[in-house]
């Protein structure tokens, strides 16, 4: 098969458009060719139009010619759409996928004003080859199968995808985003025997890199050159580059992620067939498993209730009835069992996990002496809302939060008409609980802070969630209370706060006015908080020589 004879016209005789870059392209030299800002601040260079690093590193890792691949700069849509581009007349040619499957085909072929055929999949959602095929015609270019195939979450028969490749005239669009869940290899390993297929495959799923949006196209090197003539030049920014090759360091971390994705997966699967409300549970081979209910909106509405959120697909032809549940932690997946399980039991929301990449946590405390609540957020500066019963214990509580960025939300009812000792004791633990969970496995964080003047007052406070847990206090306080706090109570805070939080903690502090001493104390702790929680945006290694934290 000439490939290039299935090219459009205008394709073929497309001269594309040409950079600074690809005039020249050494490494050493004075840039004034581009009319970029000569000043350096890291981001002030065109990025490389031709994703030669990402691709020399997929190549090595994939066995892969690096002329055979294309670097999508929006997950696998950008080469979807590309590809109707490449071989698609508008208003004339056609396309053809399986049903229910991606919806993206859909959309790129409207945009591009090419009718999608669609060929439905069985009941249990195979694939019908010869059904298939025989709704192409002289004027289908494409031919789009998702393997595992999402919604269905099943790998469609190896043997059966072949003779499509095989017996079809155009270009086949292997879709394997969900590939590395499954037990087949997929395709790739077998590209240059089909000089037809392009094989799809993301970082989004398995990497876990769905915020930064890469994809790849696998093709024969005429399909991946007319793919970079008419792609917009620079769609990999230089930040996604080095997110990329950083994350694609992590191979045995993502191989670790895989086995523990696929073994919950296993275990929600067991669950599931378990649970009187949900009818089937489908067989997955992907990160997802799809479950028919008779009552699809309104167990959805009742998880959404609980703060699950999971996708009713009830409305595609073939999926009716069906919700497709994403495979989470072993946290989420609990959660999302439960809820199914007992459907009108009560929901306590501060029991709920977190959301994966969320750093916010609610903890509560109920004991004989005490009841409290604190929600706890990181990466939001909201007004906190604090009420202890202690006035000046709010104000110092108050700096915290202030003062280290975050939102805090807490309620402490405590034995006050006994004395304080129970309240500020145990809101210590239950604000150290919140920030241990809410810090999550730590990657990326500071890990340690914080020195801070207050008037005459000075205050070192040295911070470090490491996980070993210690205290020291060097602070002389002379009066018994300041404000309705017992000082005796100040250090007895940071002591329980540091047990429950995991963390090593010393404080320092020197000064005549011990209001302002304590109140310098809080600060500089609130800033050796703010130090030692902040994530580095284009770095999430754990901040440890050992890897453990």
């Amino acid at each position: 098969m000439e490939i290039t004879s299935l090219f459009r016209e205008n394709i073929r005789q497309l001269a594309p458009y040409s950079t600074a870059r690809d005039e020249y392209d050494g490494e050493l030299g004075i840039y004034l060719d581009a009319n970029e800002n000569p000043f350096d601040n890291g981001f002030n260079r065109y990025p490389d139009p031709h994703n030669k690093r990402i691709r020399a590193k997929i190549s090595a890792m994939r066995g892969i010619p690096a002329e055979r691949i294309f670097v999508g700069g929006n997950g696998s849509d950008e080469p979807i759409d590309l590809l109707f581009r490449v071989f698609c007349e508008p208003r004339q040619d056609e396309a053809l996928s399986i049903s229910p499957s991606y919806g993206m085909y859909r959309v790129a072929a409207a945009t591009n004003d090419i009718r999608l055929v669609e060929a439905p999949l069985t009941e249990d959602f195979r694939l019908d080859t010869e059904a298939f095929l025989s709704r192409a015609t002289h004027r289908t270019k494409l031919a789009f199968l998702c393997s595992p195939n999402n919604p269905s979450a099943n790998l469609l028969d190896p043997a059966e995808v072949e003779k499509v490749i095989r017996g079809f005239d155009g270009i086949v669009v292997l879709d394997e985003a969900y590939i590395d869940f499954a037990e087949h290899e997929g395709f790739l390993p077998r590209l240059a025997e089909f000089p037809n297929l392009v094989v799809l495959q993301t970082l989004s799923k398995a990497w876990g890199m769905a915020g930064i949006r890469i994809g790849f196209a696998f093709a024969a090197p005429e399909i991946v050159a007319a793919m970079e003539r008419i792609k917009y030049p620079y769609s990999v920014n230089i930040i996604t580059e080095r997110l990329v090759l950083q994350e694609l360091e992590r191979e045995n971390l993502r191989r670790e992620q895989i086995a523990l994705l696929v073994e919950e997966r296993r275990k929600l699967v067991a669950a599931l067939e378990k649970i009187p409300l949900i009818r089937h549970v489908f067989p997955s081979d992907a990160n997802f498993v799809l479950v028919r209910v008779d009552e699809p909106r309104r167990v959805y509405d009742n998880l959404i209730s609980r703060g699950i959120i999971v996708r009713d697909r009830s409305r595609i032809a073939g999926c009716e009835g069906c919700l497709r549940l994403t495979v989470g932690t072993p946290d989420e997946n609990v959660a999302l069992i439960e809820a199914l399980r007992y459907p009108d039991r009560p929901f306590d929301k501060s029991a709920a996990p977190a959301a994966s990449g969320s750093r916010r946590a609610t903890v509560t405390r109920k004991s004989r002496e005490t009841d409290i609540t604190a929600t706890l957020d990181l990466d939001n500066a909201s007004p906190s809302k604090i009420s202890t019963g202690l006035g000046f214990f709010d104000h110092m509580l108050d700096q915290i939060v202030h003062h280290g960025g975050f939102s805090l939300e807490l309620t402490a009812r405590g034995d006050l008409h006994v004395d304080e000792h129970h309240t500020i004791e145990d809101t210590a633990l239950v604000l150290g609980e919140a920030f241990r969970q809410a810090l999550g496995d730590k990657r990326g964080i500071g890990r340690y802070g914080f020195a801070l003047p207050m008037d005459e007052s000075r205050a070192l406070v040295l911070l470090d969630f490491g996980g070993r847990i210690a205290t020291r206090w060097d602070v002389e306080l002379k009066r018994e209370r300041i404000g309705d706090v017992p000082t005796e109570m100040f250090e007895h805070f940071f002591d329980s706060f540091a047990q429950a939080a995991r963390c090593n903690l010393h404080i320092a502090a020197r000064g005549r006015n011990e209001h302002h001493l304590i109140e310098g104390v809080f600060k500089a702790f609130a800033r050796a908080l703010r130090m030692a929680v902040e994530r580095k945006p284009l770095d999430f290694d754990l901040p440890s020589s050992k890897g453990l934290l």
